[in-house]
């Protein structure tokens, strides 16, 4: 619930008031900040740990959690008005005010000034003026009053139940936390018109049904893992009543895991334990001792949305995880839903495959669709309605789909709700991780951890949500971290209907949607297909409690005349927004957490007001000039991440601007991407000293010598894992001097350079780098026709990409990258072949070419070939020669297109297609045989370079060395 995110980002703003804050706001008195704070700890331990309470009751629950809720929302408020009132007072800006303050404020401040040139005559005046600031201290402090009593009652029903739990009692008899759908009896069936049918997971049926008689004696745990409504348990009740399984076992049982079943007459006899929805591994560890092995082959099938508990209950067997149907596997199910054995009418077919392919490849809600179709009338017009709302009918249609979807989210443990919730502000699209996180961040949904930066902690926030079996892994980035993700609809529905019921954030999509009351809403996103804009936003331009505007999409480029009134905004996300001219009002949103906006000129000054902002993404989208980001930047102290698109300049500090005190340190810096012609001086790299990212870029037709910028200085920054270097305007420049003292910090990770045309011995500092795992060369990043590593270097390199480098000669040993994982090459048109000893890595699992020459390409798939002869069929081989075959630099050029046509028959998945024919076609097909392995290179066809590059196709593969 929403309860507990309200009172942990509470507990946030608690905890970063400094003592002079809280003098300020409570007139000395600190221990009212103290009580509320213990208050915030008390009430968050309970909530952590309601569910050992065995709180039945939902609605009980529920309203007790929306005054924990409205209770801690209030004192946020309150608290959160009054330093913006403060920071603006200092600053003398009051645009955002109610009229009356404004002018207010104003006055005084003319007050101020004149009293000394007239105390006499305005003395009278000033003091009314005190009166009214008086008038408010005594209104916030009446507010603040009430919210502790409010806090005080609730704290004191909150004892009662605790007390109650101690004694042994059920502070809320005869009621349950979670809904209803809990008992089997509820459980959605998956089978088609009464039989249990399995659609798309034939494959894991016979696996798993393997597994069931296989030849182990030892007692045995086969787990299937997967999001709810996506059919374990259809598939395992498929594996349950088979008849040859039911032949097998002496004693079978299907157990729903919130049931007690007795197994002492299965002792000595061999039994199938089917565990249904497993949520906890502590279940497993109060059921395993029932579970006799008696070495005769029994079985426990478990069924479990939590890839944790399946690995807890048996880690040395691999888990069966349940997939999203194909297209054609949704249809076929959707279809036998709907029609049985007969055959769907021509007519209904080609909208029926829109409707099962909006549904996501969820059996769930296939099923659920398909249950309606059979019964509603048969027409292309109502089909079609429901192909165009189709999420909406599969939850109105059957609430079960909803209570079984749910489930998931009632399990999740208090700190991951509020960011579950949150992915339902995103469309459907993938969602960039990096910006997820830092969303979570900025709304205060994330558990501090001492020993872990928020980056870190919302990063294994979101590994959890995904081995739940909630959030779908879409890309992963060269280091093997998730890069983007996504929800399926029906989860995102559930989301959005969720946060709207609990407050946490509102989805505007129409006009019809900000008709309601707004003045309580905490967080709203416009989505793109939101019309009649003018009038949504003359609706929602006051809400006095908005703390988060998200406007996501494509399509509100029309909105540029928005004037942003949302005083207490921590999160503001305008970027499909195209401001003309930095709007002011952004500078006085001084509790900004998050700015990310795109605008046509450049940062002013007055963005180092908003001394709480800890994200700034900027997107200039006119480029007729670099721009410069003001020198400002260096006073905003909380600032983690600063990301420019395109690059900017970034105006450096002389002598004269230098202030003692620490002033312009970025000690909290991570991040910071898009800088041009960075100058990394001594004086600069001590003031972002906890930098973990840099992205730099160099436009080397502004200079002549590299010297001014010192990168020597970049092995200073200590905490740096990534680095990316980059040339501009290079190529125009065939001369450019490479940097000759450029050096790396021993904590790298992952290191990009582009352009710079190092020659390839320089290689050496980077392969020593201890720590390194990613290593990207792009446009010409090194220059030379032969590259020859030696023994020792790139250790812990697990990926490299080579792209547009002009080498011809690889000489390596699988020595040289001992633990390789992914080789990815792309555009060398020179490269003649990889080497061949790559095979012996084992830790190799992807080579991939694309736009490369015709002899790289053999080579490549000569290795595949030679590992499938040693039984190693975990290498994939990904072969691309792309628009131009890469046979341009080579002597092959006359069969380039013909050499596309064979790779993209043959390469992509080893069965040959129909292709154009003519005069090119025999030799067509003797390279796709070649690459095939299917006969001798023929040097009539190719000449002898290629036929002795695939000459190695006839020699026996060497044995693989055992390494210690």
């Amino acid at each position: 619930m929403a309860a507990y995110a309200a009172l942990l980002s509470l507990s946030q703003i608690l905890h970063n008031l400094q003592p002079h804050d809280w003098r300020r706001f409570f007139h000395d008195k600190d221990v009212l900040v103290e009580s509320l704070l213990e208050k915030v700890i008390f009430l968050q331990d309970f909530l952590e740990n309601s569910h050992s309470h065995k709180a039945s009751n939902f609605a009980a629950t529920e309203s007790l959690e929306t005054r924990i809720r409205a209770a801690a929302y209030a004192a946020e408020d309150i608290i959160e008005s009054h330093i913006s009132y403060q920071l603006l007072a200092k600053h003398n800006t009051f645009w955002h005010l109610d009229p009356f303050w404004k002018m207010f404020f104003r006055v005084q401040s003319v007050v101020a000034v004149a009293v000394h040139v007239f105390w006499s005559p305005i003395a009278h005046v000033n003091a009314v003026f005190v009166v009214a600031q008086n008038m408010i201290a005594a209104g916030r402090k009446q507010k603040w009053v009430q919210v502790i009593k409010e806090m005080d009652f609730i704290i004191k029903e909150v004892v009662q139940i605790k007390n109650a739990c101690c004694a042994g009692e059920d502070p809320w008899k005869n009621r349950n936390i979670l809904p209803a759908a809990t008992s089997s009896s509820s459980r959605l069936h998956l089978g088609v018109q009464g039989k249990n049918l399995v659609v798309g997971f034939d494959g894991d049926l016979v696996e798993i049904k393997t597994r069931m008689i296989g030849t182990s004696s030892n007692l045995e745990v086969v787990s299937i893992v997967g999001m709810g409504g996506i059919g374990k348990t259809t598939l395992a009740r498929q594996v349950y009543d088979d008849r040859y399984i039911d032949s097998h076992f002496d004693i079978r049982a299907w157990v729903v895991v919130s049931q007690e079943y007795s197994l002492r007459q299965s002792k000595g006899r061999r039994y199938l334990i089917v565990m249904d929805d497993m949520w906890d591994t502590k279940i497993w560890d109060a059921v395993r001792r029932l579970f006799p092995d008696d070495g005769n082959g029994s079985r426990v099938l478990l069924t479990t949305r939590i890839s944790d508990v399946a690995k807890y209950a048996n880690s040395c067997s691999p888990q069966y995880k349940m997939n999203f149907l194909n297209e054609e596997d949704s249809w076929n199910l959707l279809r036998r839903k709907v029609f049985g054995e007969e055959a769907c009418p021509l007519e209904l077919e080609e909208i029926g495959k829109v409707i099962a392919r909006k549904c996501g490849g969820l059996p769930l809600s296939i099923v659920v669709i398909g249950g309606l179709l059979s019964k509603a009338s048969r027409t292309q017009e109502y089909w079609r309605s429901v192909a165009n709302n189709l999420n909406a009918v599969a939850t109105e249609v059957d609430e079960r789909c909803v209570e079984i979807l749910a489930l998931s989210y009632y399990h999740l443990p208090r700190h991951l709700r509020a960011c579950f919730l949150y992915m339902g502000v995103f469309l459907k699209d993938d969602i960039p991780v990096s910006k997820l996180v830092r969303l979570w961040a900025a709304e205060g949904f994330l558990k501090p951890n001492i020993s872990k930066s928020m980056e870190e902690v919302a990063e294994g926030d979101l590994k959890d949500l995904v081995e739940r079996s909630l959030v779908l892994v879409t890309k992963k980035s060269s280091n093997g971290k998730i890069k983007t993700c996504k929800i399926h609809d029906l989860l995102r529905d559930l989301c959005t209907k969720n946060a709207q019921k609990e407050n946490l954030f509102h989805v505007v999509n129409s006009y019809d949607d900000v008709k309601q009351d707004t003045s309580t809403w905490r967080r709203l996103t416009i989505h793109p297909d939101a019309w009649r804009p003018r009038e949504i936003y003359s609706s929602i331009h006051s809400i006095p409690k908005a703390r988060s505007l998200l406007c996501i999409g494509t399509n509100l480029i029309h909105l540029s005349f928005v004037y942003l009134r949302f005083r207490l905004l921590r999160v503001l996300d305008v970027v499909v927004i195209h401001f003309h001219e930095f709007p002011a009002e952004v500078t006085e949103l001084v509790n900004l957490r998050y700015l990310a906006f795109t605008c046509a000129w450049q940062l002013p000054p007055s963005i180092s007001k908003l001394q709480n902002l800890e994200t700034l993404v900027y997107h200039k989208w006119k480029l007729q000039q670099c721009p410069l980001l003001p020198r400002d930047i260096w006073l905003m102290p909380k600032l983690r991440h600063l990301w420019v698109t395109p690059s900017c300049f970034l105006d450096s500090l002389d002598h004269a601007q230098r202030l003692p005190n620490n002033s312009f340190l970025l000690e909290n810096l991570q991040t910071l991407s898009g800088v041009r012609n960075f100058r990394c001086s001594s004086d600069i790299i001590k003031r972002i000293p906890n930098l973990r990212k840099l992205k730099i870029s160099y436009d080397v037709s502004l200079f002549e010598s590299w010297s001014p910028y010192q990168l020597e200085n970049l092995i200073t920054l200590h905490n740096l894992e990534t680095l990316t270097i980059r040339t501009e305007n290079s190529h125009h420049i065939p001369d450019v001097v490479y940097p000759e003292k450029l050096a790396y910090p021993l904590q790298l990770r992952k290191l990009t350079l582009s352009g710079l045309r190092l020659p390839w011995r320089n290689l050496k500092i980077i392969g020593a780098l201890p720590n390194l795992e990613v290593l990207k060369l792009r446009r010409n990043a090194c220059q030379g026709p032969e590259w020859r590593p030696i023994e020792g270097e790139f250790c812990q390199l697990k990926f490299l990409l080579l792209e547009g480098l002009d080498v011809v000669q690889w000489r390596a040993d699988y020595t040289h990258f001992p633990r390789l994982q992914n080789l990815i090459i792309r555009s060398c048109y020179r490269l003649k072949q990889i080497p061949s000893c790559f095979g012996d890595i084992y830790t190799l699992e992807l080579i991939e070419l694309v736009d490369c020459r015709i002899t790289a390409l053999i080579s490549a798939k000569q290795i595949q070939r030679e590992q499938k002869c040693l039984e190693n069929y975990e290498l994939e081989v990904r072969l691309n020669p792309g628009p131009t075959g890469g046979d341009a630099a080579t002597g092959v050029a006359t069969k380039t297109q013909a050499t596309a046509t064979v790779a993209q028959t043959v390469l992509g998945d080893g069965r040959r297609r129909p292709v154009a024919v003519g005069a090119a076609s025999p030799w067509i097909w003797a390279m796709a045989a070649q690459i095939q392995g299917d006969v001798a290179p023929n040097p009539r066809f190719w000449g002898t370079e290629v036929a002795q590059a695939t000459s190695v196709g006839n020699k026996a593969p060497t044995e693989k060395k055992v390494q210690n």
